[in-house]
Formats: C-alpha cells, structure tokens, sequence
C-alpha cells in the first residue's frame, strides 16, 4: 500500500471514529469511559496522520 492510499484510510477511520463518538455521546445511556477511549483512539489516528503528512511533505 503507498503512503496516500494509507494516509486515506486512516482519514477514512477517523471519520467513521468521529460519527462513533457523536452516536455515542447523543445515546441516553452513553458509557463516559467508552467516549473516553474512542476519543484516545481518534487521537492517536490523527497523530498518524499528521505524522505521516510531514513524511510525505519531506
């Protein structure tokens, strides 16, 4: 896989992560701990992508 195929895939993940977490926080019976981890989750895709963006600039 080149490195723009993968940095659209991890975009991909992290918007499908941000419509999970909005789904979760609007449920009655949302889980803070679950929110909590999605958002880590969404984070440490959006390093990767930031990451591999300026590998890619360089």
């Amino acid at each position: 896989m080149n490195l723009e195929a993968h940095l659209h895939e991890l975009s991909e993940k992290h918007r499908a992560m941000e419509a999970e977490i909005e789904t979760e926080m609007m449920s009655p019976s949302s889980d803070s701990l679950l929110i909590t981890e999605l958002k880590r989750r969404k984070l440490r895709l959006k390093d990767e992508i930031v990451r591999l963006q300026a590998k890619e600039a360089a």
